[in-house]
């Protein structure tokens, strides 16, 4: 069996700050193998010593051509975290590595501006798209960016500022564990028009009760706009219903350009906005009880220019007891009394009008189902499971939202 490849993590500190283990691995490698500035922090060992760059097939082809020698691969931090172990593994199988980790430069940098990291958005802007990044960024609380040397921190802040995405303190953190390390803090402003050194990380902290700001270099369709158009609130981000569903439930709802829609329980407004840009001429009544969303949907519809919205703040079924029968329904929400709320709602439609309920548990999708058919209605069931691509390396993958259900209603029989 052929003896093992030890990848080996260093950081800034060289040599001189590897634990004894990996320094005598190091030490007694026949074969060193890393980019020009990671040879650079053992330039003193006394092996033969293999420059790559960072083509990942380059550094495989290079493995391949070593015979059984003792061979050491240098990396950055933890290997394993944004590095190369996991492509490695991937292409000539785990049994022939062994992993010796480092501090990761991103966990330095978070203990250098003293927040937590589990719960913060980390990337490596070396594989991932910068525009995908930033639409990451802009509903993240904490965010960690391994930056480049052509998409630097002044990069990031000025993508981020061209979309409207001010509402972070930036840390820039140069030379982690050297006697030259600088962490340098200010506004997205003030790193837009600075310099920094290639080896830095970049940490970007929301302020408190800041709300994610829509875009707006982007053109207005009338309806499946991206969600980072809408504002929302903080912490419920996420709770906006993902354009995908948007579009099926604006279908399913069959609306015309005078029909009259409630969407009941409608956050900051999305689909409320979107039934407004199709039925025009008519009236969309937009239900929500929660001050915050209320305020951010009104703040919504000024940047959609919705005319036909009629935000109602209130709670149901009590908000709609004074409003005109509607031709379709939305009814948005996980809580217990959804199903409640959808039997009495079904009652004002007008005679072959449709609602359609957007539930997320099994449990409210049997009683939605139970109430509709109580009603004389027919429902009608979608389960809708969306993936959306993110590209790493020259590979795609996909992360999932959560799956969802849309129940249809329309009536069983002619009144």
């Amino acid at each position: 069996m052929k003896s093992r490849i030890h990848i080996i993590g260093i950081g800034d500190d060289g040599i001189d700050g590897l634990t004894t283990h990996a320094r005598n691995l190091v030490l007694s490698a026949e074969v060193v193998i890393g980019t020009r500035g990671l040879l650079d922090k053992v330039s003193t060992v006394n092996s033969e010593q293999i420059m790559v760059g960072g083509d990942l097939e380059e550094l495989k082809q290079t493995i391949l051509s070593i015979q059984d020698r003792p061979t050491v691969i240098l990396a950055s931090g933890d290997p394993l975290f944004y590095g190369i172990t996991r492509y490695l593994t991937e292409s000539l199988g785990k049994e022939r590595f062994e992993v010796v980790p480092n501090v990761s430069s991103m966990q330095l940098a978070f203990a250098r501006v003293k927040e937590s990291w589990d719960d913060a958005y980390l990337t490596n802007l070396g594989t991932q798209s910068l525009d995908r990044v930033v639409d990451n960024i802009r509903t993240a609380e904490r965010v960690g960016l391994f930056t480049t040397e052509e998409i630097s921190p002044t990069v990031v802040a000025e993508a981020l500022l061209d979309r409207r995405i001010d509402y972070f303190t930036a840390y820039v953190c140069e030379n982690l564990g050297t006697p030259d390390e600088v962490v340098t803090q200010g506004d997205l402003q003030a790193m837009r028009e600075q310099s920094f050194g290639t080896m830095n990380v970049m940490v970007l902290v929301r302020r408190s009760g800041a709300a994610d700001r829509p875009s707006g270099s982007r053109q207005r369709r009338l309806f499946g706009n991206p969600d980072d158009l809408f504002l929302q609130s903080r912490p419920k981000r996420g709770l906006i219903t993902p354009s995908e569903v948007r579009c099926i439930a604006l279908a399913e709802m069959d609306l015309t350009p005078t029909s009259t829609v409630w969407d009941v329980g409608a956050g900051s407004g999305s689909l409320a906005i979107e039934a407004a840009s199709i039925s025009s001429k008519g009236k969309v009544y937009a239900i929500e009880m929660d001050a915050e969303d209320f305020g951010l949907m009104i703040e919504n519809a000024n940047l959609f220019d919705v005319p036909s919205l009629i935000p109602v703040h209130g709670q149901a079924p009590d908000a709609w007891k004074d409003l005109t029968d509607p031709d379709a329904i939305f009814v948005g929400g996980s809580g217990r009394m959804v199903p409640e709320l959808v039997g009495k709602a079904v009652v004002r439609l007008k005679p072959h009008g449709r609602i359609v309920v957007n539930v997320s548990s099994p449990d409210n999708l049997v009683a939605v189902q139970t109430a509709l058919e109580e009603a004389g209605y027919q429902p009608d069931v979608r389960m809708i499971n969306i993936a959306r691509g993110q590209y790493q390396l020259d590979r795609v993958r996909f992360d999932a939202l959560n799956p969802t259900f849309l129940v249809l209603g329309h009536q069983s029989k002619n009144p």
